[in-house]
C-alpha cells in the first residue's frame, strides 16, 4: 500500500513538471470559412469588398489599374496577386477576376500595361512592378504580407506571368490564362503554377503553348495544366466558373498555404467543363 502510494506521488509531480507536448499550430495564413464546391464557386466569397482606381501618372513601370481589397482585416493581412490582359486589350478583359479573388482574401490589382502592343516579357517586368507598387506605397500596402504574392495574366499577360516567375523565384504562385509566349521551355521556373489552356484555342494553340510550357515545368515543381473543353482562346476574358473556382483554389493553396483547398486540386479534378488535367499533385 506504502509502495502503491509513493508510486502515485511520484507519478503526479513528474507530470506535473514534464512539459506539455507542444500543441500544432494552426496556419496563420488562413483566410475565410473552410471552403466547399459551392463557395468557390460563387460570383463572391465571404468578404466585403472596396476598389480604388491606380491612375497611370501617378505610377512607374506599368500603365496604371484597378485595386480590389478585402475592406476588413480582423483576420490579419492578405496576400495579393497583379493580373495583366492580353496583346492589344486593357484590364477590362481581366476585371471579372478582381471581385472574384479579392472576395476570397486576396488584394488583387488588374493593370493596364504601358502599351496595348507590349509582348510577353514586358508585362511580366510590368507585373512585377505592379506588386512592388502595391506593398510598397499603394494606399492598401498595409493590408498586404508582401512575403505571399502571385501573378496571372491572359494571353501574352499569361506568357508574362511565366517571365514573372523566372524573374522573381520568391513568387507564391502563377496563373498563366490561355497564355501566350515565344519561349517554350521554362526549366528554371520554380513558381507553382497552374496553366490553363483551352481546347479550341486557335491563337495560342494549346499544342504549341500551354502543354509544352506545362511539360517544360520542372518535374518537382508544384504544377498543373487544365484545359478548357470546348472553349476558345478569349474564354478567361469573361466570367468563368472553371476559370474561377480553380484560381481560386490554387492561389489558396500556395499563396496561404491553405491545404483546406487540395481537396478540389488532389486527386486530379474532371467533369464536362474539362477537356484534360495534369498535375504533380500530390503537393509539397
Amino acid at each position: 500500500m506504502v509502495k502503491a502510494r509513493v508510486a502515485a506521488v511520484l507519478a503526479a509531480v513528474l507530470f506535473a513538471v514534464s512539459p506539455a507536448a507542444p500543441a500544432l499550430a494552426a496556419n496563420p495564413y488562413e483566410r475565410g470559412p473552410a471552403p466547399t464546391t459551392s463557395s468557390i464557386e460563387a460570383a463572391r466569397g465571404s468578404f466585403a469588398t472596396a476598389t480604388t482606381t491606380v491612375a497611370r501618372s501617378a505610377v512607374s513601370g506599368f500603365g496604371g489599374g484597378t485595386i480590389y481589397y478585402p475592406t476588413s482585416t480582423a483576420e490579419g493581412t492578405f496576400g495579393a496577386v497583379a493580373i495583366s490582359p492580353g496583346f492589344t486589350a486593357s484590364q477590362s478583359s481581366v476585371s471579372w477576376l478582381g471581385p472574384r479573388l479579392a472576395s476570397q482574401g486576396f488584394v488583387v490589382i488588374t493593370i493596364d500595361t504601358l502599351s496595348t502592343l507590349d509582348q510577353p516579357a514586358s508585362r511580366g517586368t510590368q507585373l512585377l512592378a505592379a506588386l512592388d507598387y502595391l506593398t510598397r506605397t499603394s494606399s492598401v500596402r498595409t493590408r498586404i504580407d508582401a512575403s505571399r504574392l502571385g501573378v496571372m495574366g491572359h494571353s501574352m499577360g499569361g506568357g508574362g506571368s511565366l517571365s514573372a516567375s523566372v524573374s522573381r523565384p520568391a513568387l507564391q504562385a502563377a496563373i498563366p490564362l490561355t497564355p501566350w509566349h515565344g519561349t517554350k521551355s521554362w526549366t528554371s521556373d520554380r513558381v507553382p503554377t497552374l496553366i490553363i489552356g483551352a481546347e479550341n484555342d486557335t491563337v495560342a494553340p494549346v499544342s504549341s503553348h500551354s502543354e509544352p510550357f506545362y511539360t517544360s515545368l520542372p518535374a518537382a515543381s508544384d504544377k498543373a495544366y487544365l484545359e478548357l473543353n470546348n472553349a476558345s482562346h478569349s474564354a478567361p476574358t469573361s466570367t468563368n466558373v472553371t476559370v474561377a473556382k480553380y484560381s481560386i483554389s490554387w492561389l489558396k493553396r500556395f499563396i496561404d498555404d491553405d491545404t483546406r483547398y487540395d481537396q478540389f486540386l488532389c486527386p486530379n479534378p474532371s467533369g464536362t467543363a474539362i477537356q484534360e488535367y495534369r498535375s504533380t499533385c500530390p503537393y509539397s
